[in-house]
């Protein structure tokens, strides 16, 4: 396998990272031969390593592979410190901030609180938190809303970076600071419409996923893509991250794919892309919500492929503490993202300029490190119910 530095490869970062996944790399049967013994014949790549602890040492976690939504390359989280001097700035300002999700849940919770902890240590105050369902008119009102409130900044993912980019430029036009979370609206620039897009690196993530899902897969394989079919940077970078690296390391498997655009029904389209290729031995899947449904869809149909993802919600840790179908995740870190756009945000709000595109390193997770990369990804400890998954598995979750 071969391993180059920065965006060109497809292996540093997320193959670095990857060795952390090293003990989910079981043998078995499956149907179709999915999870069948290929150790041997990927004993070239790290993430199928047995030892774990051998493997931690060469990860890199600081290693970023993708760029920004505009080709920027990555700046660091470190970059938007904040000094004394600009703290009783901040402080002085008496800020208010508004946050437009696109949908309620784990990540949008985590991020949730990174930003409000960050914000509470300088007295930002948050004003609004909305989500959309996923819904373009329900986000394009509540942004239309947050602008009514006359908020300092706004904090924000697009739903649809085309369909909303109408909506976010009215942003800037009001005088409201604007930084996004993963993804920037179309046709908008940064510093005139936007401050900064702080993301995961999401190619990053998309080969961890990669790498350990090839484990699994004997020579001339095949996969399948479970993928979110609406423009969206951060989900088309995952998926980007996947394909350059089965490209570049794995050539002989074949990629099969399907799309869902309403994320309710990606358990029913994985159904019916599974029915319709039974020679696929191993999914992936944009993120965990989507996993899940994959997951239900394989259960039904009694088999017994792997599957890996991105993002560590409380059913994907749920679903690796059991080690039946999901073999691998590439995390992001929302906690820590939430401090970085808060923080970026902040500086903002007092005249500094900050960076284009910040990216937050990838996270890779299996059984054996589950309760550490909880800790990195959300800053708290494993609910019990994940924490009791993990005890009755096995011997490997930790």
């Amino acid at each position: 396998m071969t391993i180059k530095k920065r965006r060109i490869s497809v292996a540093m970062a997320s193959t670095a990272a990857v060795l952390l996944l090293t003990a989910a790399c079981s043998s078995g049967s499956s149907e179709g031969g999915g999870a069948g013994a290929v150790t041997d014949i990927n004993a070239d790549n790290p993430a199928c390593a047995t030892d774990a602890a051998t493997a931690v040492p060469a990860l890199e976690p600081d290693s970023i592979v993708g760029e920004g939504p505009n080709g920027e390359p990555a700046a660091s989280p470190d970059d938007v410190a904040i000094s004394d001097e600009d703290a009783q700035k901040i402080k002085e300002g008496n800020f208010k901030v508004a946050l437009v999700f696109q949908f309620a849940g784990d990540w949008p919770n985590g991020q949730t609180r990174g930003l409000t902890d960050e914000f509470n240590k300088y007295g930002v105050e948050i004003i609004s938190n909305t989500e959309a369902n996923f819904k373009v008119d329900k986000q394009i009102a509540n942004i239309q809303n947050a602008i009514q409130l006359r908020p300092d900044g706004i904090v924000s993912i697009p739903v649809d970076d085309v369909a909303t980019a109408p909506a976010y430029k009215k942003v800037g036009e009001a005088g409201i600071k604007l930084v996004f979370m993963d993804n920037a609206a179309k046709g908008l620039t940064a510093p005139d419409d936007y401050q900064s897009v702080i993301s995961a690196d999401s190619q990053g993530n998309g080969q961890i996923a990669a790498a350990k899902l090839a484990c699994y897969i004997p020579e001339n394989g095949t996969i399948g893509i479970i993928d979110f079919g609406i423009t969206f940077f951060v989900t088309n970078q995952r998926t980007k991250g996947v394909k350059d690296w089965f490209a570049e390391n794995r050539p002989d498997v074949k990629i099969k794919e399907a799309a869902f655009t309403d994320p309710n029904q990606a358990g029913d389209v994985a159904a019916n892309f599974l029915t319709a290729n039974p020679d696929v031995q191993g999914v992936f899947a944009v993120w965990d919500g989507p996993a899940a449904g994959v997951i239900a869809a394989l259960r039904a149909q009694g088999r017994d492929i792997p599957v890996t993802t991105i993002d560590l919600g409380d059913q994907a840790a749920t679903d690796i503490a059991t080690g039946e179908y999901l073999k691998g995740i590439g995390a992001q870190r929302p906690y820590d993202q939430g401090v970085a756009e808060a923080r970026a945000m902040m500086l903002s709000l007092i005249g500094k300029e900050v960076p284009a595109w910040i990216g937050v390193p990838s996270l890779a997770v299996i059984q054996s490190n589950l309760t550490e990369a909880y800790d990195a990804a959300w800053k708290k400890e494993l609910p019990p119910a994940v924490a009791k998954a993990c005890e009755d598995a096995a011997p490997d979750c930790k």
